[in-house]
């Protein structure tokens, strides 16, 4: 793995990127909540392959920075949808991160999908984020399987997005990593929460009508979000960078 742009090194393109390298050029901004979403994407601009997931465009390289990305998180927040279509399961802990990041489920439904059952044993925490919308027999059967305090009820109709921030930070999980799907990351930058996202392009292109990374309404009509480049990397032809939303 090879630096093209780093800012803060700006002598450094060409260089080789070592494994300890690679776990600092992600380290997430200590001193502050910090939310970082992580997403794939083809060279055509799909965020799945065409089996439908994005594990089938995933690279080498793409796996060892989303291990990476992992272990600065202590949480990873994602959408329900995702977790089933996916096959998400709470984090296991690894060497560098002994304490696993807290997985974090978003449902307007307040269902509680099969990867926040188990496995749980040396696993993150599982945590369900919803709303009064999602009704008090849902909210109740979601207490009883997950405990009264794994289950954080943010707004009426629709999951409030900042509250549930404030209230994981108030757990001390204020390193957030938004893993997907497509609704979920565009909700996130409509709400204004999301300050960092992390972008793997892999060498691929595979046609067809699918989702790409942000799904949902237009974002800021009519300019969009803006963002300004903080890291690319590239492996194999596998282009990985860091892009940092404009405030």
């Amino acid at each position: 793995m090879r630096v093209l742009i780093d800012p803060r090194r700006p002598a450094s393109p060409g260089s080789r990127v070592t494994a300890a390298d690679l776990v600092d050029l992600y380290a997430p901004a200590r001193h502050r909540r910090w939310v970082r979403s992580n997403m794939v994407t083809t060279l055509d601009g799909s965020a799945t392959g065409a089996d439908g997931t994005s594990g089938s465009v995933n690279t080498p390289a793409d796996h060892r920075v989303f291990a990476v990305l992992r272990d600065h998180a202590d949480a990873v927040l994602v959408g329900a949808g995702t977790v089933r279509d996916e096959g998400y399961t709470r984090v296991p802990p690894t060497r560098r991160s002994p304490v696993p990041a807290a997985l974090v489920v978003v449902t307007r439904s307040g269902r509680v999908p099969k990867g926040l059952h188990t496995p749980t044993e040396g696993r993150g925490a599982g945590l369900l984020v919803t709303c009064a919308s999602a009704g008090d027999a849902a909210l109740a059967r979601a207490r009883s399987v997950l405990g009264e305090e794994s289950v954080l009820v943010c707004g009426d109709d629709e999951v409030d997005l900042p509250e549930a921030l404030d209230r994981l930070a108030e757990r001390g999980l204020r390193h957030v990593l938004v893993e997907g799907g497509p609704s979920l990351l565009g909700t996130a930058l409509a709400a204004g929460v999301v300050d960092e996202m992390a972008l793997t392009t892999a060498p691929v292109v595979v046609g067809g009508d699918f989702p790409r990374i942000v799904g949902g309404p237009a974002l800021a009509v009519p300019d969009g979000v803006a963002l300004r480049p903080h890291l690319l990397l590239e492996e194999s032809g596998t282009l990985l960078g860091l892009w940092r939303v404009r405030r």
